[in-house]
């Protein structure tokens, strides 16, 4: 384990990290709507796109966002940065799942 010295940080990289956590639930809940079986290759190809997509290289999630701060690396966040970027991520996953009623109202029922 190593402290993370990677300062991220800012109103980009927070939208960045809200469009990540955004379009990561938006992907798991319309597979679930229509395709459940391709949720984990769909979730693997976001994550990848959405690395080289985003300002913030898309941890689009808080355990991967606390894991990350304890990595010193390119891909790592200081701590300072990490209640931003939770907070931007649930921000994102919020908005679609509110979305993703109007998109798939009938998965609600399954």
């Amino acid at each position: 384990f190593q402290i993370s010295s990677t300062v991220r940080t800012g109103l980009g990289q927070w939208i960045a990290e809200a469009v990540a956590a955004f379009g990561l639930v938006l992907t798991i809940l319309g597979c679930r709507a229509s395709a459940p079986s391709a949720i984990p290759f769909a979730v693997g190809l976001y994550i990848t796109a959405a690395y080289w997509f985003t300002a913030s290289t898309s941890f689009a999630n808080p355990a991967v966002t606390i894991a990350r701060s304890l990595s010193d690396t390119f891909a790592g966040i200081a701590p300072q940065g990490v209640l931003g970027f939770i907070a931007a991520q649930i921000f994102g996953a919020v908005i679609a799942m509110l979305l993703s009623r109007w998109f798939w109202p009938d998965s609600r029922r399954t």
